[in-house]
């Protein structure tokens, strides 16, 4: 379940946002993640996104070896953010399987809770990650200057720094988050030809210690696949279709990308020293 490489020397993946959780894969998660092993994933951060997601991804991190997990509330369940729940936050940050504070910020996108809710559960978010020690997992959609702001200005408590997961902004975005220190995620997005222009401009300027991978399953499939899945569930096991985009794009071998985005995550979550 370790290196960088097998013994073969076929490249080792960390998908650092798959949603094991869902429902999506009730039906078939111990073939999930065996399909994904078999494909080199072999470590998993498994997304939290509200109180009761974060224990369950808890309970399957803490039940299998190469997972761990977030411990956060989404945006979109911000309404949700009461004292109670932040006290659960609080206590699932102390188990040494829970590696980032999140998924957590702004989605002015869909506006699925208030946007005062959204901003009010980010600050408390961005005050438990400072607390906790623990580096942020966050999310932003069409809300950029207000989620950079906040972020800003709670930088200075954050020790462990944060990653923009599913970052799918361009150059000057992605410039933002890097001059203040964060490091981006990148998915299957930057496969998708009708909406990935700008994130595709971004990857070649991306340094590789503030480069990582991840799926985002069961979500944004990666449009390059071939031969087409039956379905457009996505499965961590389709990783290295997102790290062949990012080498194309980057001018380097896909192993490369590979072995890279393995330090790098892996020193980002601390996966050595938490088990």
């Amino acid at each position: 379940m370790d290196g960088e490489q097998d013994d073969a020397g076929a490249p080792r993946w960390i998908d650092i946002g798959a949603n094991l959780t869902s429902n999506q894969f009730k039906g078939d998660l111990n073939e999930v993640i065996a399909r994904a092993e078999a494909a080199g994933v072999t470590r998993m951060v498994v997304t939290g996104t509200d109180a009761a997601g974060s224990a369950e991804a808890l309970k399957l991190a803490s039940s299998m070896q190469g997972l761990w997990c977030t411990a956060g509330v989404h945006p979109h369940h911000a309404s949700g953010m009461s004292p109670a729940v932040l006290a659960e936050l609080d206590a699932l940050t102390a188990r040494p399987e829970v590696v980032a504070v999140g998924e957590c910020g702004l989605d002015f996108n869909r506006d699925y809770s208030p946007r005062e809710d959204q901003i009010t559960a980010f600050e408390r978010q961005l005050a438990l990650g400072a607390r906790s020690g623990l580096p942020m997992f966050l999310h932003q959609r069409d809300a950029h200057d207000v989620f950079l702001g906040m972020l800003r200005d709670a930088w200075p408590d954050l020790r462990a720094g944060a990653v923009v997961h599913c970052f799918t902004e361009g150059p000057r975005e992605a410039e933002d988050y890097l001059d203040l220190g964060c490091h981006l995620g990148v998915t299957g997005w930057v496969c998708d030809e009708r909406r990935g222009d700008a994130l595709r401009a971004a990857v070649p300027s991306i340094p590789g210690d503030r480069l990582m991978l991840e799926t985002d399953a069961p979500y944004l499939l990666p449009r390059t696949i071939e031969p087409r899945p039956a379905t457009r569930r996505n499965e961590p096991m389709h990783m290295a279709w997102v790290g062949r985009a990012v080498a194309e794009l980057r001018g380097e071998s896909i192993e490369e990308v590979a072995k890279r985005a393995w330090i790098t995550t892996s020193a980002f979550f601390d996966l050595e020293a938490s088990g």
